[in-house]
């Protein structure tokens, strides 16, 4: 080998070695639960993306011909790879919904039999302290059939250009609260709901309700569903501790629902936290019953489909809106839609909601 070959090599590991060691301190961050600081728990938010970086550095690697180099890229590759296609990630039951070909906006299932469900479309947005467009927000419930609306950062203004482009006519039903600090919510649904109250000590509003869910033909029989709006405090600065609080929270809620797991459970808003963060897959881990709840999005494979920054920051995409079921519920349709006037992306998912008895 020549001289001018080796010192390429040379370059080639340094370059490798370069790229490994921040990649590799990041996976030990993402590898420990622990309550680590706030700037590592924002840089946690992009873990998706180290599948990069990693796998320049094991090209590098390979080209340096230094084998302890070349395997510790392949570790951390593969580490990268796992975390992206978690095998813990929470999976819906499969078999038990017929969501048939209903329309749009229809609640339908069969009156009898123990794996009847009722389609049930969904969409949540930030709307960034009520300036995202009122006319996009309109035409995605309208254009996708959505029946539930979940609103964070709602104000009366956005409140009141909503109405006058006919959201009322899609989603009669309405149970807000506008504020102009981001802290106010609006849920609105075309199927009766009730408010059943607030997760206690928290910022920002998150209203719990039960949606009930009518089903034709099937007498008495219906399905039930305890939705909460979320939103939770931003992980910056000194709150970091009030985002694990706000997250804590939710969990308590979500074990209230029933130690048997049969409770029908929707959580869907702007959580301000990533699979990659350790407590927002304890909120997951807890649900009720002991099994796993199910972060739509990531059951989906939509790990590279981001809902934050929307608005041309120089940041790479990141999933910190979702749509979190009860294991019980299978979902389809999940998909990211980008609205004019706020930074984040609106979320929709279609659920089976199984019926009640």
């Amino acid at each position: 080998m020549t001289a001018s070959a080796r010192r390429a090599q040379t370059v080639w590991r340094l370059l490798a070695l370069c790229i490994l060691v921040p990649v590799a301190v990041l996976s030990v961050f993402r590898a420990i639960p622990a309550e680590w600081p706030t700037l590592v728990v924002q840089l946690l938010s992009f873990t998706p993306w180290l599948v990069v970086p990693a796998a320049v550095a094991l090209l590098l690697a390979l080209l340096g011909r230094r084998l302890p180099v070349t395997a510790a890229a392949a570790v951390l590759l593969g580490a990268q790879l796992l975390w992206l296609w978690a095998p813990d990630a929470g999976q819906a039951d499969t078999g038990r919904a017929d969501t048939g070909r209903a329309e749009a906006g229809q609640a339908k299932a069969s009156p009898s039999g123990p794996g009847n469900s009722v389609r049930l479309t969904v969409m949540t947005i930030n709307s960034r302290f009520g300036r995202a467009d009122a006319a996009e927000i309109v035409r995605l419930v309208r254009d996708n059939g959505v029946e539930l609306l979940a609103i964070q950062e709602h104000t009366q203004a956005l409140e009141d250009r909503l109405a006058a482009e006919g959201l009322g006519s899609l989603l009669p039903r309405r149970i807000s609260s506008p504020a102009e600090n981001g802290s106010g919510s609006a849920t609105y649904s075309r199927h009766p709901f009730e408010a059943v109250g607030l997760i206690p000590d928290t910022p920002f509003q998150m209203p719990t309700f039960r949606l009930i869910l009518p089903v034709a033909g099937a007498g008495s029989a219906g399905a039930t569903v305890e939705v909460t709006n979320v939103h939770t405090l931003p992980p910056v600065d000194v709150r970091v501790g009030q985002w694990r609080t706000d997250l804590a929270s939710l969990g308590r809620l979500v074990a209230r629902n029933g130690v048997d797991g049969q409770g029908n459970l929707l959580l869907l808003g702007d959580f301000n936290a990533t699979y990659d963060h350790s407590e927002f897959r304890q909120l997951l881990d807890d649900g009720p019953g002991g099994r796993k709840l199910v972060d739509v999005g990531t059951a989906s494979g939509a790990r590279f489909t981001p809902t934050w920054p929307m608005d041309g920051q120089a940041l790479p995409g990141i999933t910190i809106d979702h749509v979190i079921t009860g294991p019980r519920i299978p979902a389809s349709g999940y998909a990211v839609h980008r609205v004019a006037g706020t930074d984040h992306a609106a979320v929709i998912a279609t659920l089976a909601v199984p019926v009640d008895g």
